[in-house]
């Protein structure tokens, strides 16, 4: 046969494997597994399942009145029966809603190439800083044997970020001030953390007598027992590693120190198979009740065209975690912001660090600049350390198999230490609610040690602010300090404002259009009066042909200006904007009274691409009186 016909056959039969797969997977997408909410209690959602003919497989761990049900369809049957199933499903007054379940594509946020990792050097920190170079002779420190001996783990000297190793006072501090808290006795004692990730080694040497089985879950397999599953990748590490830089016990001669070493630490495995919103639901809510802080270092993936948000239960699970957890003062939800910076991504368009309830944290290097996976939003609150340019130190911690590791890294890495950090915070005063955490945040992190970097602003209530780095770097010991004698904040109030009219809705490459609102018989003299901002949310309705050449900033009254969305060159989409919400911390304080304009332009794309405005709405959160701690005034930044 003619060489180029058997091209040409192969090249055809690779055409239809390829579309056979796009509808494959376009299907396999959703799974056979529904869930509803179901008035009347597990035998009613039982007989009710038979009726339609469905499998009842019980109800959804930590939701009332919802149930499982699967369904043994046939792949081709899977979207027609979705329809038809839902149609039944109208039938019954007991249903009040149901969903079938997607996959989705869940990313652990520590991912550097191996080559890289494999090419790295670690350094001696204090080669940084060469004094003799410069003719330094006093103010010498030597803080390296002190901090050496404090503690007997193998790995403690190379925890650059949790002790002062600076041969001269003339360089700034960078670590993260937590041996000053050690000397109060503060030390995590008390408090649960919960790790959602892969699995948890809870029978590692420096992890076992810090291990919580109260606080742990295997949403995967529905058990009790969270230890990952052991593989010659070792891919399912990760959660052991960001546990162990939270609660690694010290003094132990095992790895390192964790920064709250004797905090209570427990693993909730959910990223060790298929992940839908029920899996996550389950995970998030678990045991709100007894779980102190929540830590995710996993997310969307970071691809730089993905736009997604915690699903129904996910997001009630975070809700009632807030609402009821630590007996009303709420859990702390404390997320990693996103690795996807070589890709051009922007946390903004993940739904999970653009919460207003969870803490977002960035990655600052080992030199104090912006890590070249950094992503940046107005979402980020503050910054911890983790990995950057290639030749800077890692994070230590534990590893699979009872070992160590010099080498966690990603903003997987950063989380975790706020994590810790807050524990130490919690263990000082346990009446801090979920707010009060967050405003303690804002007040406290550290701009000096990163103001090098580009980007910084000074919002209209006094704060610097940075989408890279939020309000800057965690310092343990202010924060631990100032939560001691804490006056909780004022209740929160909520206030919702629509755009203001516009005249012609068309979006078009190379014109800005700017989109109006004015907050002044809103949220003024009434029941939800605000005086002074927390978060700023903007909910986005709007078609456009390719989404990722959008930029839209955000202009407070105040005079503040952030951007909301950057360009994300591989996002490709031509679905735009429906209901989405992009959320801002940089205007923290400030009073919102006055006209806020949203600027969207397209300024990279061509001039094929249009689209068109839907509706905006502006949401507001705050308080309505002046929380005590700014009773003296805007806060004063030192050099210290």
């Amino acid at each position: 046969m003619d060489r180029r016909i058997i091209i040409h056959r192969l090249i055809f039969i690779q055409f239809i494997l390829i579309i056979f797969l796009c509808v494959y997977v376009k299907t396999e997408n959703y799974q056979n597994e529904w869930v509803l909410r179901i008035n009347g209690g597990s035998h009613v959602a039982y007989l009710l399942a038979k009726r339609f003919g469905y499998t009842y497989f019980g109800p959804v761990r930590g939701f009332e009145d919802t149930y499982i049900w699967i369904k043994d369809n046939k792949l081709g049957q899977k979207k027609r029966g979705y329809v038809s199933s839902r149609m039944n499903f109208n039938s019954s007054s007991r249903i009040s809603w149901v969903e079938q379940q997607k996959i989705v594509h869940r990313e652990k946020r520590d991912y550097v190439l191996e080559s890289i990792i494999d090419s790295e050097k670690p350094l001696i920190r204090e080669k940084r800083f060469p004094w003799n170079l410069y003719g330094i002779t006093s103010n010498i420190i030597d803080n390296r044997n002190k901090n050496k001996t404090l503690f007997n783990d193998e790995l403690w000297d190379l925890e650059w970020y949790l002790q002062d190793t600076r041969s001269s006072k003339q360089f700034p501090k960078l670590d993260l001030n937590v041996l000053p808290v050690y000397e109060l006795g503060i030390t995590g004692r008390g408090i649960r953390i919960a790790v959602l990730d892969d699995g948890l080694e809870y029978d590692h040497d420096d992890l076992r007598n810090n291990y919580d089985p109260n606080i742990s879950y295997n949403v995967n397999e529905g058990t009790t027992n969270p230890m990952p599953r052991y593989e010659s990748t070792g891919m399912n590490a990760h959660g052991t590693r960001c546990a162990g830089e939270i609660a690694m016990e010290a003094n132990n001669g095992k790895c390192g120190v964790g920064v709250a070493f004797e905090a209570s630490i427990g693993g909730i495995k959910l990223l060790d198979g298929l992940v839908n919103d029920r899996v996550e639901g389950e995970a998030l809510g678990f045991k709100p009740e007894i779980v102190d802080i929540y830590t995710a270092s996993w997310g969307p993936p970071d691809d730089g065209k993905s736009l997604e948000a915690p699903g129904r239960l996910a997001s009630e699970a975070i809700y009632r975690g807030i609402n009821k957890g630590r007996n009303g003062k709420g859990s702390i939800y404390v997320w990693a912001s996103g690795n996807g910076g070589s890709k051009y991504d922007n946390c903004g368009c993940d739904g999970y660090v653009g919460s207003i309830y969870t803490i977002a944290i960035g990655s600052a290097s080992q030199t104090g600049k912006s890590p070249w996976y950094s992503e940046k939003c107005p979402a980020i609150l503050a910054t911890t350390y983790s990995s950057g340019e290639y030749q800077d130190q890692m994070i230590a911690t534990t590893d699979l198999r009872n070992t160590c590791t010099t080498k966690h890294t990603g903003t997987s890495a950063s989380a975790p230490l706020a994590a810790g950090i807050l524990a130490l915070v919690l263990q000082t005063n346990q009446n801090l609610t979920w707010r009060d955490i967050q405003h303690l945040i804002v007040w406290t992190s550290e701009y000096t040690p990163l103001k090098d970097n580009s980007g910084w602003l000074k919002n209209g209530a006094g704060f610097w602010y940075n989408l890279h780095f939020g309000f800057g770097l965690m310092n343990a010991y202010t924060l631990v300090n100032l939560s001691n004698n804490w006056i909780n904040v004022p209740q929160k109030e909520l206030c919702e404002i629509p755009m203001e009219f516009v005249l012609n809705r068309k979006l078009i490459h190379g014109i800005i259009k700017t989109i109006s609102f004015e907050v002044n018989d809103h949220c003024f003299n009434g029941v939800n009066e605000i005086n002074f901002l927390e978060h700023v949310e903007i909910e986005v309705n709007l078609e456009y042909t390719r989404r990722g050449v959008l930029e839209m900033y955000l202009v407070a009254p105040s005079g503040t200006k952030v951007q909301l969305l950057s360009p994300r060159k591989l996002d490709d989409s031509s679905e735009g904007f429906n209901k989405w919400k992009f959320m801002s911390v940089a205007s923290w304080g400030e009073d919102p009274h006055g006209i806020w304009f949203l600027h969207i332009f397209d300024k990279i794309g061509s001039k094929k691409y249009n689209g068109t405005i839907g509706k905006f709405k502006l949401i507001l959160h705050g308080t309505k009186f002046l929380p005590y701690y700014r009773k003296y005034g805007s806060r004063i930044y030192s050099n210290e």
